[in-house]
This record gives C-alpha cells, structure tokens and sequence, in this order.
C-alpha cells in the first residue's frame, strides 16, 4: 500500500487585504503550512495569498476536493466576501485561525488577524454555516496541537461561555426612556461597505422594535454636502477645531479644510433633520476620491453628543443610541483586535474617532493621520480607564435564518495602558475569560464592532431587552 494514500488531506485557503502588510502575512502563510504538513497531512489550496476577486475564482476549486479539515488562515483582516463565495453552504465547520499581532507597540495594527475572523465568523455564522477559532502563532504548541487533532478528526469548539440571568431594574423608567426613542431619525450614509455583513439591517425591525426612522443620503449627496458648505463656517469650524486640538497644527492644512468642512456638513445635516445618531460610510470613497479621512469629523460630533459610527453600522449605531438613551453617556464603536491572556483581557480599538472627552488625558487626544492611508485626520490616542461595558445588538440567528434581534452583554475593566495601536485602543480586563470571550465572540457569530461604555447600565439593558422581546446572551 503506498503511504501517502493514506494521510489526511487539509485545505488551507490563506486571505489578506493588501492595506495591511502583506510581506507579513505571506510569512505567517508559508509557516502555516509548513506547520500543518509537519503534522503528517498533505496540503491543498492556493500557494499565493486570496485577496483579489480572482484569487477567490482561482481558490474555488479546491472547495470540490476530499479533504478532512479546511482551514481559513486570516492572514490578515479582509471583509466576509471571500468567506461567503468559498464556504457559504459548505456542510463542515470552517476553521478559521488567527495569528498575534506581530507589530511594535504604538504602531498601525499590522494584520487585524482576529478581527477578520471575527467577521468571517458572523457573515458565515449568520448564512447558516459553523465555524471554529484557533488563535496563535504557527510556533506555538498549543496551535500544532489543536490541528492535530483537528486533522485527525477531532475539532472542538473549544471553551464557550455559558449565558447568565443577571438582576433587572424597575420598568417603568426604562419604558419611558425607550417610548422617546420613538420618532427619532438615524443618518445614514450610503450602502454598508461590501463584505461587511454586520453593517446591513433591516429597516422594519428599527421601526418595530424602536420607532426609528431613517435619513438616508448617497455618499455623492454626502459630498455635494461638503462641497456647499460655506467657506465662513468652514474657517470657523477649523478654528475650533485647532483650539481644542491643538496637534492639528502639524497636519496637512488641505486635510484640516476638509476635515472641517466634513463636520459643518455632518453637523448642519443633523441639524436639519433633528439627528439622534449617524452611521457613516467612511470608506472607501472618502479616502479615494476626497483624499481625506472622515474619523475626526466623527469625533467631533461625538463629542457634541450625537453617536456616531464608522463603517455605516446601522445596528451599531442603534446600540450607541440606546445605550446613551439609558444613561450611559458616550460610548465608542470598537473592533476586538487583540488577546491577552497574561492578564485576562482584550485590546479593543478603533482607527481614530472616539470622542476626546473619552481620551485617558482629553488634553492628550492627540489628532494625526490615518493609521492605514497615512492621510489626515483621525484620532491617535489611548482611551480613559474605568469600569466598562460592552454591548451589541445584533440579528438573532435562527435555524430558518435571522429572526430579529439579540443582545450581546459583558463587561470588564479598561486598564491603565498605552496606546497599543494607532487610533484608540483600550485595554480590558474582563469579568469572565478572555480567551473563552474571544471564543465565545466568534463561534457565536457576533459581529466584530460591539459598543463601549464607561457607565454600567447592563441593569438598564437586560431590562429594555425584556420590554422589547430581545434576547439577550450575557457573559
């Protein structure tokens, strides 16, 4: 019998985006498959990384082969498009696995590994399919031990969190706090950017649930908005800007206009159609075809009291809003980019427009360039300390599908640290276990954006959850 006949096979398909460093996660490609061939299997998929349309056709094949383990390395973030076109009605779990951030403290997030299989994991999790997360690096024994078993027919889910029943408060501020929900407008901003299944909604169930409409511009209306603004409101715009940032002073003043004019605009549409929240689509137009990044036009806003959220997040941004509406003052939009089980927490981050008023030194909040275009103008510092929650609403899967929605509850504590990584970072230390978290986040199908607070009203959300027949998952 010829041996080779006999060792396992595994799909490995490894996808980037080509924004990150790719040099980087082309290493981390070849180790893993030097790594899961060491282990006694044979390796199939694309030796190059997936990052282009036709890298997807060109990996498509290899989805037809007998395998007994496929493996998605997130090489680095890149949106669901890919998971969807390869494993969307795969009848396996995907293994979807991420490596450590490999780059210096303070510098740009280098691979966004996590995050991206976070959102693999909510756009597959959410068409019906299931997924596993393995998080490490290639040289890490735990990582050559969990694929061993994986390859020998063994994959485990691995430690999931068991939902709570926590205490609840009096009803009857809580519905009155909801009933003025009722009526109050959402700005959106274009279309949810392609592959980024947690910014799509359903406008019925904001109306059902919340009484909420929304304002809906294109992003040309959006521009043509900028472009109107006048050029007395822009100049005093800037101004104030400069005087309560005054590292604005070392960006590049076309940037600083267009920052300014961005915020007139976004402040004066709010105004216009009395606003509570806005969900902006901030890229790709913004940076391409306006040369600028709209983070601190955000930030501005947030800082005037009105939730804002990158990425057109819509369900974020109702988050954002209901979580202010029972008291939580404000709150920040944030990815789950980073593991650290030395001390139980997770680094969670956004690349620049948290409020300064949540800076860990508001006279520090420092305003630079974008972390990944190196255009202006975003914000570059570490978020304040505290106690804190984190919550999601998010679609309620169901067997036949999304049913509605569900509410993600957990806190922890955001811990003395530096800015870990350009734009806003907090470090928490969690009420539970973070790797269990990180877990439980992603096998879940949780989207990878959940809303940061430093004022706990989980006794508020359990509550307005329960009034409006949401689910709430509580770790």
């Amino acid at each position: 019998m010829n041996p080779a006949a006999t060792r396992p096979r595994v799909l490995l398909i490894s996808t980037a985006r080509p924004t990150f460093v790719v040099g980087v996660a082309k290493e981390f490609a070849a180790s893993a498959r030097t790594l899961i061939e060491s282990l006694g299997a044979d390796v199939i998929g694309p030796q190059d990384l997936v990052m282009t349309p036709e890298d997807i056709d060109a990996a498509l094949p290899f989805l037809k082969e007998e395998v007994d383990l496929v493996v998605n390395l997130c090489a680095s973030f890149s949106d669901a498009s890919p998971a969807l076109a390869l494993y969307e009605g795969l009848n396996r779990p995907v293994l979807l696995w991420s490596v450590r951030e490999p780059g210096p403290v303070g510098d740009r997030l280098w691979l966004n590994s996590l995050c991206g299989s976070n959102l693999y994991a909510h756009a597959l999790v959410r068409a019906g399919s299931q997924v596993r997360l393995l998080y490490g690096n290639p040289d890490e024994q735990h990582v050559a031990a969990y694929l061993a078993r994986g390859i020998a027919g063994d994959l485990p889910v691995g430690e999931l969190l068991e939902p709570t029943q926590r205490e609840r408060v009096d009803e009857a501020p809580v519905r009155s706090a909801l009933e003025t929900m009722r009526g109050r407008t959402l700005g959106l901003v274009s279309e949810a950017p392609a592959g980024f299944t947690p910014s799509q909604f359903d406008p019925d169930i904001l109306d059902s649930l919340f009484g909420l409409r929304v304002d809906h511009l294109s992003i040309d209306e959006m521009f043509s908005r900028i472009d109107d603004v006048q050029p007395d409101h822009c100049s005093t715009e800037q101004a104030a800007a400069r005087s309560a940032q005054p590292s604005l002073g070392a960006l590049d003043p076309e940037h600083l206009t267009k920052s300014a004019a961005t915020t007139v605009a976004m402040r004066e549409w709010g105004t216009a159609k009395d606003l509570s929240a806005m969900a902006i689509r901030c890229w790709p137009e913004f940076p391409t075809q306006r040369g600028f990044c709209p983070c601190s036009s955000l930030s501005r806003i947030a800082d005037e009291g009105t939730p804002t959220a990158c990425e057109r997040d819509v369900y974020g941004a109702v988050t954002m809003l209901l979580m202010q509406t029972l008291g939580s003052g404000l709150t920040y939009l944030v990815d789950t980019v980073d593991l650290n089980t030395e001390n139980n927490s997770v680094r969670l981050w956004h690349c620049g427009s948290a409020a300064t008023a949540l800076a860990a030194d508001p006279d520090e909040a420092t305003q630079f360039v974008h972390c990944n275009r190196k255009i202006g103008v975003a914000g570059n510092f570490p978020l304040k300390t505290g106690p804190v929650v984190m919550a999601r609403l998010t679609e309620n899967n169901t067997e036949n599908g999304p049913d509605g929605l569900r509410l993600l509850i957990a806190a922890g504590e955001s811990i003395p640290a530096v800015n870990h990584f350009q734009g806003n970072t907090a470090e928490v230390k969690l009420d539970v276990d973070a790797q269990s978290f990180v877990n439980s986040l992603v096998v879940g199908g949780f989207p990878h954006h959940t809303v940061l607070a430093w004022k706990d009203i989980r006794p508020q959300l359990r509550t307005a959850a329960d009034i409006l027949g949401i689910p709430v998952t509580e770790w």
